[in-house]
This record gives C-alpha cells, sequence and structure tokens, in this order.
C-alpha cells in the first residue's frame, strides 16, 4: 500500500507501546527524520531482534532532525482509559519535539488532539518510515524502563514479560499482590487484587 505524503519538509511519525500491559506507563516516541540523513532497516519493532532494535534505536537518536517521548502514567491510565491515556502520551510527544512538524502520520485508526494536519496510518508502522523509527524508539524507552522495574521487583519477571499478561506474571500477581505501578482498572490486576483483598 502506498502512503500519499503531503509536500511538507518536516513531517514526524508517531507510534505507542504499551497499550497491552498490566504494568507501568503507555509509552508513544514522535520523530521527525533528517532527509540527508537515511537510515537502513527500519519495519515496525515489533519485527526485529532486541539487539536490532537498540542499533536502530541509538542511530534514530543520532539521525533524526528531532525525537520526543510521551508517556502516560498507571495512575492516568485508570482514571482516563487506555485508549484516551494513548491519546494524550501521542500529544504530548508530539508536543515534546523542538521542532514544530508540519504534518504528522500516526500509526492506527485515530487521532489525538494536535495543532497540526495529521493522517492516521492503519499498519503505519511498517508502512511509514517516520513511524516505524517512533515505534521503534518508543519500545525501546519501554522495554528499558520494565527492565528498571524488573531490578526493583525481581519477584515479578518483568524483564521476561515486560508486563504483557502471561501466565508468569498472572501467578506472582496472585502471589505478590500489585505494586504501585499496576494500573488497578484492568480486569485481571483487578481479579487479584478482589480475591487477595487488596482493592
Amino acid at each position: 500500500m502506498q502512503i500519499e505524503r503531503p509536500n511538507v519538509t518536516l513531517i514526524a511519525g508517531v507510534d505507542e507501546v504499551g497499550r497491552g500491559p498490566l504494568v507501568g506507563d503507555v509509552v508513544t516516541a514522535a520523530v521527525i527524520l533528517n532527509p540527508n540523513k537515511p537510515i537502513a532497516g527500519l519495519a515496525d519493532s515489533k519485527k526485529l531482534t532486541d539487539k536490532k532494535r537498540q542499533l536502530l534505536a541509538t542511530e534514530i537518536q543520532e539521525k533524526a532532525l528531532c525525537y520526543a517521548i510521551g508517556r502516560c502514567s498507571p495512575s492516568e491510565i485508570d482514571e482516563l482509559n487506555i485508549l484516551q491515556a494513548t491519546m494524550l502520551a501521542m500529544s504530548r510527544a508530539v508536543e515534546a519535539l523542538s521542532t514544530v512538524p508540519e504534518f504528522v502520520f500516526v500509526d492506527g485508526n485515530r487521532l489525538p488532539k494536535l495543532a497540526m494536519p495529521a493522517q492516521a496510518v492503519v499498519k503505519g508502522d511498517s508502512l511509514v518510515a517516520e513511524i516505524s523509527a517512533a515505534s521503534i524508539l518508543a519500545k525501546v524507552a519501554r522495554d528499558d524502563e520494565m527492565i528498571e522495574l524488573d531490578a526493583r521487583y525481581p519477584q515479578y519477571g518483568f524483564a521476561g514479560h515486560k508486563g504483557y499478561p502471561t501466565k508468569a506474571h498472572f501467578a506472582a500477581l496472585e502471589q505478590y499482590g500489585a505494586i504501585d505501578e499496576h494500573r488497578k482498572s484492568f480486569k485481571p490486576v483487578q481479579r487479584v487484587l478482589a480475591l487477595s483483598g487488596k482493592e
């Protein structure tokens, strides 16, 4: 599928990581690439190995015109719901860019509130280089945060499952209860808290 690009210079791509996990922030990134410094191998972050993602993230940070990370905390997710929190985190990433984009491509089928023209692109992380770059930065940022959380709470295994709802995560939740970083509005977390009387 060919995406029609607007005839402007400063195009940002935006993507999110972490809508599905039970713990931690939803993390977004916005990137404006430098047309004079192409980056080979940009792709949907989910299709890359950890090592390749890390290498590309470093290259994006070195070569992009600018980039920014946006996020919403577990308490904001609980208050707003995950969709609204994701939209807010995307807006925050774009607003944090040091250069204001003329146009924004957003991964998915919805647009956050933005001050400039934008287009939502389904599977954009595979179709638009700027979104691919954003997906890589967001994924690396969130994975790094899960590794940090794992160091503080090793019994939950966050470095392995990255906060997603796996058997190991459910078992840890049942055994140890929820931590402050858990999303209390998510049903699996609610269920465990209800059973353990820790609501």
